[in-house]
């Protein structure tokens, strides 16, 4: 089970993007169309085969406009369904469904595209040890939810922000002078509950980096032989991340030299929606 995200993490986004689209006036379509007391059922079913997230999106629009409305899930998040599945049933009142259906379809549209994609890049590299994570390439406003959609597809979460994780990248190097100045200044300034992990572009800054002991070196586009000489010169001592030239056709070779963490940031910068509509019953 996937432990799902509280309903007040989720409500600020629900809110904003009912504010956004209801505007001044409200759903203009849904007052000239439909009386006021009338009811609707309805189902949210799945046009094509993929994994889910967000149901909990679309439950909290519907309730933000009928707080009434009955919203039951035939599914959790994290299941892979097939084309044609019905993921909730939903009664509630006709203008206030209607006029919160594109909100809730478009975060669950797109959480359950992140948790799709997620789940091939993890089946691509089934059987290795190395584990598939995000970025913090994000959607601004909705890290927490792009990422949660990516543990429902199987996927672990990289830092959330950059106050929870040290991660020295080519910038800091610069501005620092060199890769060992960088950690050695890093490890100085850290407690010992935060971690410190360097990006190195070579085989030379990995051994610059090692002996200052950096918790994670991610290894920065290095070919799929440097990979390999990286993880013989580690031997298990450090964890080793790959970066950079990762997709659906080259993450399963990247996973074969050894690595133990590959980062995608693919998997919210670049994703596409999950086929998802409300259809009344």
């Amino acid at each position: 089970m996937i432990e799902a995200l509280p309903d007040l993490m989720i409500q600020p986004v629900v809110r904003g993007a009912l504010t956004e689209d209801l505007g001044r006036a409200g759903d203009v379509t849904a007052q000239a169309c439909i009386p006021a007391e009338a009811r609707m059922a309805a189902v949210f079913a799945v046009r094509k085969p993929g994994v889910i997230s967000g149901l909990a999106c679309a439950r909290l629009a519907i309730a933000e406009l009928d707080p009434e409305a009955r919203f039951e899930p035939l599914v959790a998040d994290g299941a892979s369904v097939a084309a044609g599945a019905v993921l909730a049933r939903v009664s509630a009142n006709a203008r206030a469904l209607l006029s919160a259906e594109r909100t809730g379809l478009n975060l669950l549209g797109r959480m359950s595209g992140i948790a799709t994609l997620t789940r091939a890049y993890v089946d691509a590299v089934s059987g290795t040890k190395a584990r598939i994570v995000d970025t913090r390439k994000t959607t601004p406003g909705l890290r927490a939810l792009e990422k949660y959609a990516v543990r429902c597809g199987g996927g672990v979460n990289h830092r959330f922000g950059l106050d929870d994780a040290i991660l020295i990248k080519d910038n800091h190097v610069a501005a620092c002078g060199s890769v060992g100045e960088a950690v050695r200044r890093a490890k100085t300034f850290a407690g010992h509950l935060m971690k410190v992990e360097v990006e190195v572009d070579t085989l030379e800054q990995l051994d610059e980096a090692l002996p200052h002991r950096p918790d994670v070196i991610m290894l920065d586009n290095f070919s799929l032989d440097d990979l390999r000489e990286a993880v013989r010169r580690v031997d298990g001592h450090v964890v080793l991340e790959a970066s950079g030239g990762v997709s659906l056709q080259t993450v399963r070779a990247i996973a074969e030299t050894g690595v133990d963490v590959i980062s995608v940031g693919a998997l919210t910068h670049s994703v596409g929606v999950l086929d998802i509509g409300l259809d009344a019953v």
